[in-house]
């Protein structure tokens, strides 16, 4: 899809394609940056992120999903969304 919208847009094409082209261009780069520090981006429409953290020694992920007031939950690496649980910060240290 990239290369064809970028050849549509960069060759006189459809001004609506170009406009698209640069918001995922820059939607992109928003990934990017979020990853690049360290945030996991699981799902984009769900606003969905994980955090790696140890848990009485354990890497796992803290996660959050947009809307949510707090970071309060945790999943097991291979465990996803569904298996998230309450966060009780007595059972966490620093990465």
């Amino acid at each position: 899809v990239w290369p064809a919208l970028s050849k549509a847009a960069s060759n006189g094409g459809n001004a609506a394609a170009g406009e698209m082209l640069a918001h995922f261009q820059r939607l992109e780069a928003g990934v990017k940056g979020i990853m690049q520090m360290g945030i996991l981006v699981k799902d984009i429409d769900a606003g969905l992120v994980d955090f790696l953290a140890k848990r009485r020694g354990q890497e796992v992920f803290l996660c959050w999903r947009y809307g949510e007031e707090e970071l309060a939950f945790w999943h097991h690496i291979n465990a996803g969304y569904r298996g998230r649980q309450p966060i009780d910060d007595r059972d966490f240290q620093e990465p």
